[in-house]
């Protein structure tokens, strides 16, 4: 799971359905609202789970990157139409044959404990993420060296031309500058020293994660004094808890509640279409799901219309591709229909018969286990009785890892270049690849298209790379969903985002 992170100004941001703006309040055409009243204050935020952990180039969890993106900064950042812009560097330049990127650091950045934040900070959490081998690593495949000429300047070289580098060193706060001390004292895990606009002040397991105003931050003053993040898992509760006003945000409501929260005012609701995508993975390591017709024949198996709406409720988009419709990456291919007499002919060609299947989901997202349901149902109808397992996301996170597991459900978050939708899950031997797929033509197409500069023939060799992907079932793909959130009138300056990303260093509570 990650939260990492392309659609550079192609995915449009359509909110619908704002209520409940108070008095002197404005909203945004892109889901933000502006209002006048008081600042301060500490705004609760109810998410679905507990991170695993805060050291953001080892985690993969979204819960965690939750918390980080108001605790960490990047080199760059996505905007709103998720182009990538200044964030610690303040400017960049590149060389006439693209292999040296030279960044210009701002000044007086300070970690949230007061010390400096110099180049060297970037070239040794770079290197830390390169030489050991952490999630992001994949996404310096193409990184030579990185250099610190001066406290100021970083230097980066390639050996190929990297058209989605600024994406890679961006895209999401698994490749945050750390601090060297804070990482070597172990600390990280639940204290982490950032450069952003909060800085953790207590995280009590089970509970909650408090964030206190980073006095010493180099961008615009945060207006709240603080966030606290509570761990909620059940959706109702969390609405409840909104409405109740116990938290004053939460991404995590009903799906089915939705269009009612939207219509009776008592809270902001709002929506846009993501850059994720949820799937179904078949452990490739494990016969029979090693037999690419076994693959197909539980693609076809599946009904992905009554998944979706059993799951989503109308709050997403059905795909058979990873990248979503809104987007200019987006390839129409759709080659699997609910068709259980051509999953059975193909499960017959296999010689698979009575075949029992173990389905991993996480109650973290119930969204998997309701489509589990569905999907049990369906293959059910094949000839394939599936036995859900239903996980906390941490012990989920483990069974993957070991690969102990026949098939399991989940989703991808906040993707910002193809190169994520695909490198990292789909070429052998994947930092994300735990389903074990490989298929060296693919293999050749993704190391390509990451360095292909013409913009036409990179989109060509990855849409043949994900014809090839959907082909063999590598994932199998079931829809986009859309960011849906909802948060308390007194909540203003706040945004949706595509990328799923949240930041509350422009928010204020009136009070």
């Amino acid at each position: 799971m990650t939260r990492s992170r392309i659609i550079a100004a192609a995915l449009a941001v359509a909110l619908t359905g704002l209520a409940g703006c108070s008095a002197g309040e404005s909203v945004d055409v892109d889901g933000g609202s502006t209002a006048t009243g008081s600042a301060g204050g500490t705004l609760t935020a109810a998410i679905g789970g507990e991170p695993d952990q805060l050291d953001p180039h080892r985690t993969s969890a979204y819960y965690s990157f939750q918390v980080l993106e108001n605790v960490y900064d990047t080199l760059v950042e996505p905007d709103a139409d998720l182009k990538m812009g200044p964030a610690l560097a303040a400017k960049w330049t590149t060389s006439s044959d693209q292999l040296t990127w030279t960044f210009t650091l701002r000044e007086g950045v300070r970690f949230s404990d007061g010390s400096p934040l110099t180049a060297q900070d970037v070239v040794y959490s770079y290197q830390r993420i390169i030489n050991e081998k952490l999630n992001a690593a994949y996404k310096f495949a193409t990184v030579k060296t990185v250099t610190a000429p001066d406290p100021a300047t970083v230097v980066i070289t390639l050996t190929a031309p990297t058209p989605n580098l600024l994406a890679n060193l961006g895209g999401f706060k698994g490749v945050a500058i750390v601090q060297r001390s804070n990482v070597e004292s172990g600390a990280i895990k639940t204290r982490p020293v950032g450069s952003g606009p909060f800085t953790v002040a207590s995280y009590t397991s089970g509970d909650t994660i408090k964030l206190t105003r980073n006095d010493a931050y180099w961008g615009p003053k945060p207006k709240l004094d603080g966030v606290t993040f509570t761990f909620v898992k059940d959706p109702t509760v969390a609405m409840q808890n909104l409405r109740g006003g116990e938290v004053q945000w939460t991404d995590n409501l009903p799906p089915q509640q939705v269009p009612a929260l939207k219509e009776d005012g008592a809270v902001t609701v709002a929506t846009t279409p993501s850059t994720d995508y949820w799937y179904l993975a078949l452990n490739e390591a494990r016969k029979p799901y090693d037999d690419v017709n076994v693959r197909r024949a539980v693609a076809f198996a599946l009904d992905r219309e009554a998944i979706t709406k059993a799951a989503k409720f109308g709050q997403a988009t059905v795909n058979q591709t990873a990248i979503p419709k809104g987007s200019s990456w987006y390839y129409d291919y759709a080659p699997y229909r609910h068709d259980p007499d051509q999953a059975r002919q193909l499960l017959g060609q296999a010689g698979v018969t009575g075949r029992t299947m173990d389905l991993m989901v996480t109650s973290e997202y119930p969204e998997t286990v309701t489509a589990a349901q569905v999907i049990a149902a369906q293959l059910k109808d094949v000839g394939i009785t599936v036995k859900i397992r239903t996980l906390d996301f941490a012990q989920w996170l483990d069974e993957q890892g070991k690969g102990n597991f026949d098939a399991f459900l989940l989703g991808w978050l906040g993707n910002i270049d193809p190169d994520e939708f695909y490198y990292a899950q789909h070429r052998t031997g994947g930092t994300f690849n735990f389903h074990g797929y490989s298929n060296p033509a693919v293999d050749t197409l993704l190391d390509q298209a990451r360095t292909q500069t013409d913009e036409g023939v990179r989109r060509q060799t990855y849409e043949r790379a994900a014809k090839q992907i959907v082909d063999d079932a590598s994932y199998i793909y079931l829809y986009n969903p859309d960011v849906v959130q909802g948060w308390s009138a007194k909540v203003t300056g706040y945004q949706v985002r595509t990328d799923r990303a949240i930041r509350f260093r422009d928010v204020a509570l009136n009070r």
